[in-house]
């Protein structure tokens, strides 16, 4: 790979981190120009750039999954960041290793990287940042996605990454209040991502009151209002993300699209289910 694509893909990655920073690369790649305010919408309040968040099973920043990553830093011989998980700092690393060029053990970092703690969970993160329909942003993923994408064609398919391998079950219907709204802010057991701004446009199509705070949160009261026609809603959302994902593994003959693809199915079956319309308590 050319040097130029290296330092593509560090400067799209610290995008995702300063502001500043922001502004200078999308400027430079003549890009639309991002603010402060369309920053933190995408990268603090709707798409947090850590693996972690889409790779957990928790859903959040932190646990196991980051813990992954860590490991990884540490079995190279570098000290795991303070965020060792974050897209910025993901980029940055793996364009280090791909710049150091030939020798076999800087290849093989290269590919595990790529392989476990970027391609994994990439993709989908990006959709959902063009799912938010900021200009600017929407562009950078756009950009970024097809750079990434650029580097998994050619690879061969390999064995799932761990991270979904280690992945909880899938929804299977009938859950509680409790389990579903915990697998549902759990990409990685959902198969899809709710942004903040989608569940406002969720709740506005359900009849339901938008309650802002935690995804958590506005989730419930959304069920509360309107069980059944908020069920529905996130029915139709896990299908949305299912066919994204399998036509994108049709393309590229991607089992990790296609496991997504296949979570999110189940995800909206378990969904459509007749005990989902109406979930218990527990």
């Amino acid at each position: 790979m050319s040097a130029g694509r290296w330092e593509l893909l560090r400067a799209l990655g610290s995008v995702a981190g300063d502001p500043a920073d922001a502004r200078q690369v999308l400027s430079a790649l003549g890009l639309e120009p991002c603010d402060g305010v369309a920053h933190t919408e995408v990268f603090v309040l709707n798409c947090a750039p850590y693996a972690s968040v889409y790779l957990g099973a928790e859903g959040g920043l932190g646990g196991e999954a980051a813990d992954r990553v860590a490991g990884f830093w540490r079995a190279i011989g570098l000290e795991p960041p303070a965020e060792p998980d974050h897209l910025t700092t993901l980029l940055s690393l793996y364009a280090r290793l791909g710049e150091a060029g030939s020798p076999a053990q800087a290849s093989h970092a290269s590919d595990v990287l790529f392989r476990e703690h970027l391609w994994p969970w990439l993709p989908g993160y990006l959709g959902a940042v063009t799912d938010l329909e900021i200009p600017a942003l929407s562009q950078w993923a756009e950009l970024t996605a097809q750079t990434v994408t650029a580097q998994r064609r050619g690879r061969p398919p390999g064995p799932l990454p761990v991270a979904l391998r280690a992945a909880p079950p899938p929804l299977t219907g009938g859950e509680g209040v409790r389990d579903l709204l915990d697998a549902l802010v759990a990409p990685v057991r959902s198969g899809m991502i709710l942004t903040r701004r989608a569940l406002a446009a969720g709740a506005g199509q359900a009849g339901a009151g938008h309650r802002i705070g935690e995804r958590r949160f506005t989730l419930r009261a959304m069920l509360e209002q309107e069980p059944e026609r908020t069920v529905s809603w996130l029915a139709g959302e896990a299908e949305r993300w299912a066919t994204r994902y399998a036509a994108a593994a049709a393309v590229l003959d991607d089992p990790v699209h296609q496991w997504w693809a296949t979570r999110a199915s189940a995800t909206a079956a378990a969904l459509r289910a007749p005990a989902a319309a109406a979930p218990g308590q527990g």
